[in-house]
């Protein structure tokens, strides 16, 4: 009983130690907002009118959205290039032929050229030989320490992957893409068991680890070791292929894809750079985004007597917007982007190759009322901030429910994304290296007042 006394002593003790630590460090890291104003901070590495400020040049891909006429931001129609490469028409061609895409994708951004028959054909083989992991790499860094984030396992996962390599931190060109080429075919198998480890110790289901097979592409092995069964359909898998086309890149600009170019920017390796892009990517504003979405459209089936009902559908999104709904943010998860201003391509092209299946495997109504979620906000958004300015869905809007569609897991949105934007990463890092040769180092403003120092005893 006095042990027990003593432990809950020191514990209460250790506790009004920590408050007083949280009111400090309270106090010690808030800065008042009218220093960012007076010393024209740029939150955000953001203008004032939302665009981005201009921290490079690259030639790997483009997010076009809008014209800059007269200082002015004119709304455009929304163009997703990969090394000048139309994605819209990239998607259109793969899918008229009937094949897979995204290697073909990865190829681009990699080398910049569209391949011949032949080299595609030898870089989808040179991909199959790379994707399967070294030997206990699943037991020894996988299954340890299982963790409810496949996003944390995976970064972990491609850090560990330095401790195989006998060459780690050679940044000459051939290494780093030796580097990047069994990464971008890596990723998808520690993904897959990354989760049914995560399935298996905190849901306590049989643990089913399957190995890729050469023959297949990306989005066929991924749907063949994520599932205990091993089958999925040619339809399934096709349209996996076009959301991992979709996501392969966005740009020198977005969070995740900087992260990566910043840290390469030190000369630091591969594996820690990529692994920095996964962290980031897992933040809820950035690559977490179609989990609110699902999320917000869960909360709106259940509110919704029809959700066929225009009417009672433009209620609820009063309610979001009001703060009165979900988690009472004010955004409509799924609308409005930060470059996309009339059209966001990657959903224009969901839309268009996902509604066929929806309606087969029964989420037709599902698919109706994201459509009308995009058709209704943009006016009721603008009516009640009082403007006037575009607003079009962005790919989460329809993401996750074609995730869902094709029975993806949630806890697998984020990881597939990023199983998809890593053959961008490894393109803006070699791109990185090969011509900026500059550490990034942006500036910080000091604001605190120096301060004297007092001897211990006499504080």
């Amino acid at each position: 009983m006095e042990k027990r006394n003593m432990e809950e002593k020191t514990e209460l003790a250790q506790k009004r130690v920590f408050e007083t630590c949280l009111e400090a460090a309270q106090e010690a890291n808030t800065i008042p907002q009218e220093a960012i104003s007076n010393f024209r901070v740029k939150r955000g590495l953001r203008e004032q009118d939302g665009t981005g400020v201009l921290a490079g040049v690259t030639k790997v891909g483009n997010a076009h959205g809008y014209v800059l006429y007269e200082n002015e931001r004119i709304a455009d129609e929304g163009k997703l290039e990969y090394r000048g490469f139309n994605m819209s028409a990239l998607v259109d061609g793969v899918s008229a032929e009937n094949r897979y895409g995204f290697e073909e994708c990865a190829y681009i951004l990699l080398f910049g050229r569209l391949p011949s028959r032949e080299e595609l054909a030898d870089f989808t083989a040179l991909l199959a030989s790379k994707r399967h992991l070294p030997p206990r790499f699943t037991e020894d860094i996988l299954m340890k320490a299982p963790s409810p984030s496949i996003m944390n396992k995976m970064s972990m996962g491609v850090l560990a992957l330095y401790a195989y390599d006998e060459n780690p931190d050679d940044t000459e060109l051939s290494n780093m893409l030796r580097q990047s080429i069994e990464i971008i075919a890596r990723l998808p198998q520690i993904a897959a068991h990354a989760y049914a480890v995560y399935r298996s110790y905190f849901f306590n289901k049989s643990l089913n680890l399957h190995t890729p097979k050469d023959e297949l592409s990306t989005a066929q092995n991924f749907l063949r070791m994520l599932r205990p069964d091993k089958q999925y359909t040619e339809e399934e898998a096709h349209l996996l292929d076009l959301c991992m086309m979709i996501h392969a890149e966005h740009g020198g600009g977005n969070n995740s894809t900087f992260s990566c170019r910043v840290l390469s920017s030190s000369g630091t390796d591969t594996y820690s750079a990529i692994s920095a892009a996964i962290g980031s990517l897992k933040g809820p504003l950035h690559g977490g985004a179609n989990i609110k979405v699902q999320q917000m459209f869960d909360c709106m089936k259940e509110d919704l007597r029809d959700i066929r009902d225009e009417e009672e559908v433009a209620a609820y999104i009063q309610k979001l917007l009001n703060k009165e709904a979900y988690d009472r943010s004010g955004l409509v998860y799924g609308m409005g982007h930060a470059i996309y201003t009339k059209s966001d391509p990657r959903a224009v092209m969901l839309k268009k190759y996902a509604e066929e299946l929806a309606i087969k495997k029964g989420y037709g109504d599902d698919f109706c009322l994201l459509e009308t979620i995009e058709r209704l906000t943009p006016s009721l958004f603008n009516a009640h901030k009082g403007t006037n300015k575009p607003m079009c869905a962005n790919v989460d809007l329809y993401s996750g429910l074609v995730y869902r569609m094709l029975g993806i897991p949630t806890e697998l949105y984020t990881p597939l994304f990023a199983i998809s934007r890593v053959a961008g990463w490894c393109a803006h890092r070699i791109e990185e290296f090969q011509t900026a040769k500059k550490i990034i180092r942006p500036a910080y403003k000091n604001i605190e007042k120096p301060k004297e120092y007092i001897p211990l005893e006499n504080r």
